[in-house]
Formats: structure tokens, sequence, C-alpha cells
């Protein structure tokens, strides 16, 4: 069994999109998931595939630690093209074997809609690998600052959000500890019957919980020692900039987004 993810782990590289205001970057990320969901054409999709290996290309980030990474989302994303397949009615029938059948607008919708969400995917995780959890809980509270203006707790919760990025490797690795140990103490969640390895999960499951309590526990008594106030004004030593680098960002993911809603009118 693995747990080793990739989220809250960035990948150290120089790069262009590393050095970018991680506000804006965030920014940019997020309507580009967005724009992938208005895709419906193969043109749109193999423009859109383009700039994602381009994206790839300019982080210097691996191919082979990208789909690494990816791996987990796979097999849900196979079944979504098998649902696809055999589910999606119109057009001409292709296959037809007893209750079975195949269409050619069954056979694009197990195309589209799974390499479109892997693409919205691979966008989110370039934003995490390109950015620390310690930048991301920055842009978190830029975009949230107006709420603390009002009253409501916009700080409070990019920490939450800051934290949970932090402690998903930290859990994840104690999870891989967990499972090692039960595995070298006969108690594996990969073999034996399906009660043995429900049994292991629920071993493995409580020693979790109780490695996140005590993980917690000592984050509340560090705050505590730091004299941490929830409410109080705060500062940054690093000051976000926008630069000619941000502007050119923000320009590229507009022309993309204006590519994606041109090609959409003009290629049917």
């Amino acid at each position: 069994m693995s747990f080793k993810l990739t989220i809250g782990r960035d990948y150290h590289a120089s790069s262009a999109i590393h050095r970018l205001n991680p506000t804006v970057k965030s920014a940019c990320a997020l309507l580009l998931i967005l724009a992938s969901f208005f895709v419906q054409t193969p043109v749109q999709l193999a423009f859109f595939c383009l700039v994602i290996g381009a994206l790839l290309v300019l982080a210097h980030i691996s191919v082979r630690h990208i789909l690494r990474s990816a791996i987990p989302v796979a097999w849900v994303l196979s079944i979504l093209a098998l649902c696809n397949l055999l589910l999606v009615r119109g057009g001409t029938t292709l296959v037809t074997a007893g209750p079975v059948i195949i269409t050619s607008a069954g056979v694009w919708a197990a195309v589209l809609y799974p390499v479109r969400v892997f693409a919205a995917i691979l966008i989110g995780m370039l934003l995490m690998l390109t950015t620390t959890p310690n930048d991301l809980g920055k842009a978190f509270d830029n975009v949230l600052s107006p709420l603390s203006r009002i009253g409501l707790p916009g700080h409070e919760l990019a920490m939450v959000f800051s934290l949970m990025l932090r402690f998903i490797p930290t859990l994840s690795a104690d999870a891989a500890s967990i499972a090692e140990a039960q595995e070298a103490r006969g108690g594996s969640a990969n073999h034996g019957s399906l009660v043995r390895r429900c049994r292991a999960l629920q071993s493995i499951t409580v020693a979790l919980i109780a490695s996140s309590l005590r993980h917690a526990e000592n984050l509340a008594r560090a705050l505590d020692a730091r004299n941490y106030v929830a409410a109080a004004p705060r500062t940054s030593w690093h000051q976000s900039r926008f630069t000619f680098r941000e502007a050119v960002a923000l320009f590229v993911t507009a022309s993309v987004i204006a590519g994606i809603f041109t090609l959409s009118t003009t290629i049917r």
C-alpha cells in the first residue's frame, strides 16, 4: 500500500513559473482550471493539451515525476472513460454486441472528459509543485485579506489552509511508517482475506488518528510558546511584488482562455 503523496511538497527547480508571484500564479491556475471545463471540440482539446505541455516544460519538472504523482487518479479516470464509452449515446453506432452499444459520441466522451479532468489535475499539480506551502498560504491570505477588514477570520482561514498543506506530507510519512510497522508484525493490508485487510486498515487508521492528535497538540503548544494571537495584525518579511513577469503570466492566461473560446466559435 502506497501512502506517498506530492501534495504539500514543492519540486525544487529554477524556472520562471517557480519565481512567479504566488498570488498571481494561483489566480492563473484557477482561471485555467475553470477554462478547461469549456473545452468541447478536438481542436480545443489539442490546443489546451499543448498549453499544459508547454507549461510543464517551462517549469523544468520531469515528466516521470508528474506521471508518478498522477498514478492514483489514473484508475478513476479509466473508470470514467469506460462509463462514458458504454453509457453515452449519440452519433454513429460503431459496435453492437448484445446490450453493449458503442457510438461515436460515446468514444468522444470517453476521450474528452477524462483528458479534460486530467488536464485540470495537472494544472493543480503544477501549482503545488512550483509553490512552497508557505507561499501558497501567503497567496490564500492575500485573497482572504478583505474578509479581515470586515471582521471575518480571513487570516485564520488562510493559516488553516497553510497548516493543512504542511501536514499532508507529514501524515503521509506517518501512515507509511505505521503501515510498515504493521506489516513487520504480520498485519499487512496488502495480503490475506478481505476481513484481515479491513482489520489491518482499522489498526492503521486508529494509529494515524492518534498521531494526528499528537501533532495537533504539539502545534498548539508551539503557538502558545510563541505568543500567537489570532486577531493580531501581521506583516510579511518578503513582500509580494507585481512585476513584468506577472503581467506576462496574466496576459498568457488571458490569451489561452481567449483562444479556447475563439476556437469554439470558429471551428465546429
